[in-house]
């Protein structure tokens, strides 16, 4: 199992290999040391972030949401291209072999677990179906915690 976070003390993205018996995180940068909250591990699932104090966790695909985005605009680039020249069978055809692609990413990319406060993502975990997947209230509810800590 591992852990990538970015480190409190300098905002540096740290990955570190962490077990049942992991009491505490180095920054790989500054060498700042993060307590573990005790329990946060049992066995091989992760009940609350080993990071920050926050239970919410989230499951979500461990894929680069950028490269996604470029994926579909380079499929509606395409089809609309093909589209302008009247090739409705290459329009169908580049729009479909996109949506295929998508698929067969999705069915091979494994998934991440994911702190909805500090952003911290973790690899390697066993028994993720108990966090469930990404809510918007949640995800909402930090955000503005941010937002009013901000000010």
């Amino acid at each position: 199992m591992n852990i990538t976070f970015a480190c409190p003390k300098c905002d540096q993205a740290s990955r570190i290999e962490f077990n049942d018996s992991t009491e505490s995180l180095s920054c790989t940068h500054c060498r700042q040391e993060i307590d573990t909250p005790a329990g946060a591990i049992q066995g091989e699932q992760v009940t609350q972030c080993l990071v920050c104090p926050s239970h919410d966790l989230f499951i979500r695909k461990d894929f680069p949401q950028k490269l996604g985005v470029l994926l579909v605009v380079i499929g509606i680039v395409g089809s609309s291209i093909a589209w302008y020249y009247t090739r409705l069978d290459w329009t169908f055809g580049i729009l479909f072999a996109t949506a295929l692609i998508d698929v067969l990413l999705y069915a091979m990319v494994g998934d991440a677990l994911m702190c909805y406060r500090c952003g911290a993502q973790y690899r390697g975990v066993d028994e993720m179906d108990s966090h469930g997947q990404f809510d918007l209230e949640t995800h909402e509810r930090y955000r503005q915690i941010d937002a009013r800590l901000a000010q």
